[in-house]
């Protein structure tokens, strides 16, 4: 099968570039994978999980279907029944095509996809930071009720008793211009071997380019993630808690910066004491106040960067995309309660769920490049949707000059997608509400 034309870049053919069969060979011989050579093949399966990720139903009935329907005809092999036009609805062997893969396999085809799609969207897209820079946030995910997952991941618990649903803690860096993001790292949130954000931000370092900022809110405003940051070689652009920032810089009562060094205190190192005594980060500690009005509030950051201070503050403004990319995961690519029933298929849909999120962050870099906008001025859920319902136009095009003005029509309805400015501020508070049960709660007897 050879690659796609340059020329064409929907989800299916960013997915052909970006994954290749030659190297999607190669990555199964790493792990030791026989090729299979019949329906669900590697190449296919993959697809398929992703394209579960992007539609609605998001079901192993609905991805054979999608199947079925031509969805995924330039990654089919000519075996006799695809020849025959005999592929079956049913989803059994679609199931255990995707138990057969080997979790490795995934964990290599998600970081190819997402190196490739870098490549991809950063040769047509200039950067306007010297270096590039991530946001890093986490979040939580339930899991399906199995014995598996209660014990790697226990459900909360409180004076009422133990939750139902297993609980797994996850943190993302996410790039701040594109929004594409990187192998997410996880562990479970509660329980007696629960991991911090911290700790699962440090262990995400490694997957990060070598000259990359880490940009983090006070949650993340800690030595230990500075110290790592710098072990690593990667900048720092860090919120702190006014108690942290006086205790690095004395009285602070004016605007300004100072040079500091971090140092490590007798309660730094967590709960393994893991910062060694000595450990120290220089830096430089900026205060600013941000803000209209009564709202204005004192703005602390630390930071290994020497760029001017003006720029840092009006950076750190744009943290609040992070939220956004995890609503984006967690809702419109449906994380937030994944249905997988034992812990190796969790995190393979955890993967390709990843995947599927930087296939579109892709497209909309397309679409915002093409029609001079910047792709944070896109809405996720909108460039989705005018993916999904383009799938049999896109699909159904008889030539090259058909499809790339088919696909030309799309990236233009997808810079349509853009989100709406404000002059002014909301004239009501955000609050976040509770989502409908659909079930009443279960009470024992």
């Amino acid at each position: 099968m050879s690659m796609a034309s340059p020329d064409r870049n929907n989800i299916l053919d960013l997915y052909q570039r970006a994954l290749s069969m030659g190297v999607l060979e190669y990555l199964q011989k790493q792990v030791g994978l026989k090729l299979r050579r019949g329906i669900y093949a590697a190449q296919v399966v993959l697809w398929l999980m992703i394209l579960e990720r992007l539609q609605a139903a998001g079901t192993l009935a609905s991805a054979v279907q999608l199947l079925v329907q031509g969805a995924a005809d330039p990654l089919l092999q000519n075996c006799k029944r695809v020849h025959q036009g005999r592929i079956s609805i049913r989803t059994g062997g679609y199931c255990q095509a995707r138990q057969k893969l080997p979790t490795v396999l995934f964990k290599q085809v998600a970081q190819e996809i997402l190196e490739r799609l870098r490549e991809i969207v950063g040769n047509q897209m200039g950067s306007r930071l010297p270096r590039p820079v991530f946001l890093v946030d986490g979040s939580s995910l339930e899991l399906e009720h199995c014995r598996d997952l209660v014990r790697a991941f226990p459900p909360a618990s409180n004076q009422h008793g133990r939750g139902h649903w297993p609980v797994l803690r996850i943190v993302v860096h996410h790039d701040i211009e594109t929004g594409l993001a990187q192998e997410p790292c996880w562990g479970p949130m509660y329980g007696t071997d629960a991991s911090s954000e911290q700790e699962l931000t440090q262990r995400a370092m490694a997957s990060l380019p070598a000259d990359a900022v880490i940009l983090g809110d006070r949650n993340f405003g800690v030595l230990s993630v500075a110290h790592a940051a710098q072990q690593c070689a990667l900048g720092v652009l860090l919120r702190l808690t006014e108690t942290r920032a006086r205790k690095l810089a004395g009285p602070l009562s004016q605007a300004g910066e100072h040079t500091v060094i971090w140092r490590a205190s007798r309660w730094d190192g967590g709960k393994q004491g893991r910062l060694p005594a000595a450990a120290a980060v220089p830096g430089r500690l900026i205060c600013a106040r941000v803000g209209r009005g009564k709202s204005k509030q004192w703005l602390y950051l630390f930071t290994t960067l020497d760029w001017p201070a003006e720029q840092l503050v009006e950076l750190y403004g744009r943290r609040w995309n992070i939220e956004t990319d995890l609503r984006s995961l967690k809702r419109t690519v449906r994380l937030h309660h994944i249905t997988a029933k034992s812990k190796e298929m969790m995190e393979k849909e955890l993967l390709m769920a990843v995947a599927a999120y930087n296939l579109v962050r892709a497209v909309m870099c397309l679409a915002a490049r093409r029609n001079h906008m910047d792709p944070r001025q896109l809405s996720f859920a909108q460039v989705l949707n005018v993916v999904n319902y383009a799938w049999p136009k896109l699909t159904g095009a008889a030539t090259e000059e058909q499809h790339r003005l088919e696909f030309n029509r799309v990236l233009d309805l997808a810079a349509q997608c853009s989100l709406p400015k404000r002059a002014k501020r909301r004239s009501y508070d955000r609050s976040v509400w509770r989502r409908p049960l659909g079930f009443p709660y279960r009470k024992e007897n």
